[in-house]
């Protein structure tokens, strides 16, 4: 059967490499892919992903392009630093809100969301390095309407929201408190929306850990399917540009299909809102996103936020 069952499987093994996320991804491994949708780079060079007891690190980016920019050179809006532990098959998310001004190798100090403007992926796990201590394996760049499309085709999310909120642009009905259902565009307004919310930037970067919660679990329960990774890797790299090989997608496919929702850890940096170079910012704690990376950088596990 074809039509929208036959995108909804599609899109669900896309998502499970969206996820390495996960998450809201350059060599194109195809002349014939379409304008890319998804960014995936191998940072570190070492061969391959272990499937024994082995820690990956992936920030995940979500990239504020518009149609015909270039996702690797403009800001990114969402930001996550992903580990997955793939002999425990737990994971944790560092939120790091997109204005924390911060040390961006080459460019001083400026917004970690311009480290990606200025550098591409590199740049910015340099500048998730600076901060946290924690070195990338990959970096993953992703545009919001494939996020929003990704979560449409899956069904929707799943999330629970601590606090009635709205955007009279984004969202004017809002969102009210408790467990909700997110389409697309509505999974990305949850994670977008910032002035409304008493936190600001920190609230926000917590509810991206929210929806990527969602997508996971959404994810997870479609993963034992028969063939459904494998397949998965295939399709995915029809949409994805990439310098990772297949197999490679599929060792990093497994390690987030295995990971168990009860054994996912998150936490967002903390810090205070300045202004600086003319420009509003966020100090970061850096002491605190040091802690975090000395806590979670060799088994991706908090204990404490």
């Amino acid at each position: 059967m074809t039509g929208r069952s036959g995108g909804l499987t599609r899109s669900l093994r896309t998502g499970v490499l969206a996820l390495v996320l996960a998450a809201a991804a350059f060599v194109v491994p195809n002349s014939s892919v379409q304008p890319t949708d998804v960014e995936l780079v191998r940072i570190k060079r070492a061969g391959g992903v272990s499937v024994g007891p082995d820690v990956i690190w992936i920030p995940a980016v979500g990239s504020d392009a518009r149609p015909g920019q270039d996702m690797l050179r403009s800001r990114g809006d969402a930001l996550q630093l992903i580990g997955i532990n793939t002999g425990t098959d737990s994971a944790t998310a560092i939120g790091v809100p997109r204005d924390s001004w911060v040390s961006i190798p080459g460019h001083g100090m400026n917004k970690i969301n311009a480290a990606l403007y200025f550098e591409g992926p590199k740049g910015m796990a340099g500048a998730m390095a600076n901060l946290t201590g924690i070195s990338a394996d990959y970096v993953m760049v992703t545009g919001f309407p494939f996020f929003e499309d990704m979560v449409d085709d899956i069904g929707g999310i799943e999330v629970r929201n601590p606090r009635r909120f709205y955007d009279p642009f984004l969202k004017k009905e809002g969102f009210k408190a408790g467990r909700i259902h997110l389409g697309g565009y509505d999974a990305m307004a949850f994670s977008r929306i910032r002035k409304s919310l008493p936190g600001g930037d920190f609230d926000r970067s917590a509810n991206q850990q929210r929806t990527l919660r969602g997508i996971h679990a959404r994810i997870r329960a479609q993963a034992d399917r028969p063939g459904f990774i494998e397949r998965g890797v295939m399709t995915v790299l029809k949409h994805m540009s990439t310098n990772v090989g297949p197999a490679e997608l599929y060792e990093l496919a497994r390690a987030v299909a295995r990971v168990e929702p009860g054994r996912i850890t998150t936490c967002v940096i903390r810090g205070r809102i300045g202004a600086t170079a003319g420009q509003s910012v966020v100090f970061p704690d850096v002491a605190q996103a040091r802690r975090l990376g000395n806590a979670a950088g060799a088994d991706a596990t908090l204990r404490g936020c």
